[in-house]
């Protein structure tokens, strides 16, 4: 842990999702982002370097898959990992084979590889799930409301 915050590290060829899941994160201090990868390749090197507590994971990447990443992790790594991806819909066979390997859970993208709609569609589900990856109560909803509220306001 940073600074008794779990930290994480987000993986998503889509360097415009890396940066939504950072800010569904951002508004909980509970965690802290400790690094991202665009590939599978970097996502491995990056576990390997920062040992993060939890990973955030998609399955199609350039240079290794996310199901790649997931066999070479169970070598080195305690992470929880959490797939996020377009193509591990629920009761898919992408997901059962993501769960064969281990993840903590798998959470389909609402609208496609970049679905801009991920906080409203998603965010909170995705909360919940780190949370109780981390063996960490249910997040504070009306907490983080106000929190967001008032990072908005300070970064008027």
């Amino acid at each position: 842990m940073a600074d008794g915050k779990k930290t994480v590290l987000v993986v998503d060829d889509s360097s415009f999702m890396r940066t939504l899941v950072k800010q569904i994160l951002g508004v909980d201090e509970a965690f802290v982002v400790v690094g991202e990868a665009a590939d599978g390749v970097s996502a491995v090197a990056s576990a390997m370097t920062m040992k993060p507590d939890i990973i955030i994971l998609d399955i199609e990447m350039p240079k290794m898959d996310g199901l790649e990443v997931m066999k070479r992790l169970k070598l080195f790594s305690r992470a929880k990992v959490i797939i996020l991806s377009s193509v591990a819909q629920v009761g898919s066979e992408v997901a059962q084979k993501a769960r064969l390997l281990g993840a903590f859970d798998v959470i389909p993208k609402p609208s496609g590889a970049i679905s801009m709609d991920l906080k409203p569609k998603r965010g909170r589900q995705l909360l919940e799930v780190i949370h109780s990856a981390a063996g960490l109560p249910p997040p504070d909803f009306q907490a983080l409301a106000i929190r967001i509220k008032q990072l908005s306001v300070s970064e008027s």
